[in-house]
């Protein structure tokens, strides 16, 4: 499967902005998907994922309460919606994919657990 992550920008503390990740192929409803982020310099960070079905979600302490993982199964769609948006949570924003039995929120915060990569997009958010 072929990830397309878009939505990302320049916005200022306290702005809202949503991710997209649209996926090639048929089979999207059977994959359990999840968003990252990698600032620069920094690792890799899991951010939110959810389940197939669209049933589970699961978030990084960072972003709970903030931002929400939604899918569109019918859309072969992943969004992030971002709200009150920190400088913290610039970086470049990836969507991952995982075609397997989905686990727990959890299992699916590491990376090493998600077969395909979106190119990333980059969001900025100045103070």
């Amino acid at each position: 499967v072929q990830l397309q992550a878009s939505g990302g920008g320049l916005v200022q503390a306290g702005d809202s902005l949503r991710l997209s990740c649209t996926a090639s192929g048929r089979t999207f409803s059977r994959y359990n998907m999840g968003w990252f982020r990698q600032a620069p310099g920094k690792e890799r960070e899991f951010v939110a994922t959810i389940r197939e079905s669209g049933v589970n979600t699961y978030y990084a302490d960072s972003v709970k309460g903030r931002f929400t993982i939604s899918r569109d199964n019918a859309k072969n769609t992943v969004y992030l919606q971002m709200n009150s948006l920190k400088p913290e949570d610039t970086a470049v924003y990836y969507c991952a994919a995982d075609e397997g039995s989905y686990y727990s929120g959890r299992y699916y915060a590491n990376h090493h657990h998600y077969d395909y990569w979106g190119q990333g997009t980059l969001v900025t958010v100045s103070s």
